[in-house]
């Protein structure tokens, strides 16, 4: 057998002896949100009635506050997801050389604190559980300097604290070195959570887009993340929708079952759909 294989093997053991050992959990189902940045202009109305007519009762919403002009507004959007009965499971965090934490712009810096407390506090009056942060730019894979991870941790640990007041809780994402650059693997993501050094900011999220490229085993690494993993990003092996490519879902799904994902509020979210 292939490398692959044999950690496949080991992980279908696993599972079977679980599940063995707890015959529930096979009717013990995972929460399932949706990332609605993945569907583009459409209203956030138009989004809710399609989840809802597939039956989801969770969404991770896109972090657009990005000035006080712009964005969502906390009331109208309780009021358009109540009539479709979602509720927010966290809101994904965009970051770019705007409001790059590790930038040696304090411009940028002071942009990216700024946007995060916004994100904080509508999550917060939405009743979300998380916000999707990214220590680096998306989209600039050249380093700055030597001090850009330094430079994001002393960013970040600014905002610590107001994660912490408002119950949301920060979720650092590793991102392919294709589009970013540091912070590429769960092993990155726990450096860094380390170095922060907070309660508030103590949890990963992954997307197994970006584990494919970076990690040696995508379902050894949700093994890795254990109980810091508290959303999943699902995007297949060619960034389209589950079932669009070769990714081994099997796997992903026994993996989150075996760090017991299934407990509390933690989320698969896929962020690409079909129309």
């Amino acid at each position: 057998m292939q490398n692959y294989e044999k950690m496949k093997k080991d992980l279908v053991e696993a599972f079977q002896k679980k599940t063995n050992e707890k015959p529930a959990l096979k009717n013990e189902e995972l929460k399932f949100s949706w990332s609605n940045w993945g569907f583009g202009l459409e209203s956030l109305d138009n989004t809710a009635q399609r989840l809802e007519n597939n039956g989801l009762k969770w969404i991770e919403l896109h972090g657009n506050l990005y000035g006080n002009d712009l964005g969502y507004k906390s009331k109208e959007v309780l009021e358009t997801l109540d009539r479709h009965d979602i509720k927010v499971a966290g809101v994904c965090g965009m970051f770019g050389p705007e409001n790059d934490l590790s930038s040696n712009s304090g411009i940028s810096r002071q942009n990216a604190i700024d946007y995060i407390r916004r994100q904080i506090d509508f999550c917060f009056e939405v009743g979300g559980t998380y916000m999707l942060v990214v220590p680096g730019a998306v989209g600039r894979t050249s380093a700055y300097d030597e001090s850009e991870f330094e430079r994001s941790v002393e960013a970040l640990q600014v905002v610590a604290d107001d994660f912490v007041q408002a119950k949301v809780r920060a979720a650092i994402e590793p991102i392919r070195s294709a589009e970013v650059s540091f912070n590429h693997t769960v092993a990155d993501a726990k450096k860094y959570i380390e170095s922060v050094n907070h309660a508030g900011v103590k949890h990963i999220n992954g997307d197994v887009y970006h584990m494919q490229s970076e990690e040696v085993n995508i379902a050894q690494a949700i093994l890795d993340a254990g109980d810091q993993l508290i959303n999943l990003h699902l995007a297949d092996s060619n960034r389209c929708a589950l079932g669009q490519g070769s990714l081994d879902v099997d796997a992903i799904i026994m993996a989150l079952y075996l760090i017991d994902y299934n407990d509390g509020f933690r989320f698969a979210t896929p962020v690409r759909s079909i129309y």
